[in-house]
């Protein structure tokens, strides 16, 4: 399969596995998981993509998006995305609490500057998905995979001993994002933003 064939099976995986397996009648678990063999035999995936496709997509995705596991019980292999679903079903996502904030001392969400004004009046929120995505640094650190376009405009810090102290949840997905549903309306105030930097189109704190 051609390059720009393996990134359309990457985004069609990320929208069946993030948000579209309910409305495409795709059995899911609370644990974000789906039998490939259902998605090999879905409209939208049958006669195009084989499971060398998807095991190939998995293993070259630089972002780690994917995970395939086979099922012990059951002994079927099972595909879902690390991070970024909105289905509300998924309650059971394998993810590590952050408790201590010398774990991750930085946590930055990266943003447009056509989103700045609404976010330093209401703070961030997680919108459809369940969760608000951070990078444990910036694009370019070792241990940054995923977390953060590469585009953005703007850097977010989050002051996380505050948030912590205040009750604010934190966790890590398996490809070493931060995420945080935020607080009751999903939101993460601007109170706790410890600094913000413009990165483009020269860096400097706002």
């Amino acid at each position: 399969m051609s390059q720009g064939g393996d990134i359309a099976l990457s985004k069609l995986l990320s929208w069946s596995l993030r948000h579209g397996a309910e409305k495409e009648g795709l059995a899911i678990t609370d644990d974000g998981f789906i039998n490939v063999s259902d998605l090999l035999n879905h409209r939208l995936f049958r006669g195009k993509y084989t499971l060398d496709d998807i095991q190939r997509v998995v293993a070259e995705n630089n972002k780690q998006r994917f995970y395939l596991q086979t099922n012990q019980d059951r002994g079927i292999l099972q595909i879902r995305a690390n991070q970024g679903h909105s289905i509300k079903k998924i309650t059971n996502l394998d993810l590590t609490p952050i408790i201590d904030e010398c774990d991750f001392p930085v946590i930055i969400h990266g943003t447009y500057w056509r989103h700045w004004d609404q976010i330093q009046t209401e703070g961030l929120s997680r919108m459809n998905r369940l969760h608000i995505h951070f990078s444990p640094g910036e694009p370019g650190d070792s241990q940054v995979i995923s977390g953060m376009r590469q585009s953005c405009q703007i850097y977010i810090y989050i002051d996380v001993r505050k948030a912590l102290a205040d009750g604010l949840k934190f966790y890590k997905s398996k490809n070493n994002v931060i995420l945080s549903p935020g607080n009751e309306r999903g939101y993460i105030l601007p109170q706790y933003f410890s600094q913000v930097v413009q990165v483009s189109p020269s860096k400097y704190s706002v």
